[in-house]
């Protein structure tokens, strides 16, 4: 039995993908998430994962995480422009470097998939085992953590986000 904390995780989902290929749908089958039917009903203080945050996701969001979860916001690469507004009392992180590994984006940078989004934050938070739980209900999930290996430890290694983009540097 693991004795890591548990960070909540929760899915605001704007249905714009594929059912079939959804992994925030699948997450929320398996129970690893909560889902979010309305942007007024995320949690207080929750982190929200944004590509277009000005901050970069590192240790020193830790505490949130564990006191308020994790959100991601599941909408389409296509409509990323339209990403939702959330109120102020939300804090707001970019994920830093990381290439996907699912069937549809592999490869790409920063193409990730929501359950990639959360599974790379919760190892950079600090979180390994629940992260490799989120990716075990894929069959390319471990092939992302091989993927993103050094990147993740590198990130998981520094405090903050001025030192994420540091590290994501060697990567761009």
């Amino acid at each position: 039995m693991s004795l890591e904390p548990h960070v909540s995780l929760f899915i605001y989902d704007e249905g714009q993908c594929d059912p079939k290929k959804c992994t925030s749908k699948k997450m929320l089958r398996f129970h690893l998430a909560y889902e979010v039917r309305t942007l007024r009903h995320l949690p207080h203080g929750a982190i929200v994962l944004n590509p277009m945050a000005e901050k970069a996701l590192s240790r020193e969001d830790q505490e949130a995480a564990l006191a308020h979860g994790i959100v991601v916001m599941d909408l389409s690469w296509a409509n990323i422009e339209t990403f939702p507004k959330v109120r102020r009392d939300l804090v707001q992180r970019a994920l830093p470097y990381l290439l996907a590994a699912n069937p549809v984006n592999w490869g790409k940078p920063m193409k990730l998939t929501s359950a990639e989004a959360i599974a790379a934050s919760l190892c950079i938070l600090g979180f390994k085992e629940q992260a490799a739980e989120v990716l075990s209900k894929f069959s390319w999930g471990e092939q992302f953590l091989k993927l993103n290996a050094e990147p993740l430890e590198r990130y998981a290694a520094v405090e903050t986000s001025a030192e994420v983009v540091e590290v994501q540097k060697d990567y761009i």
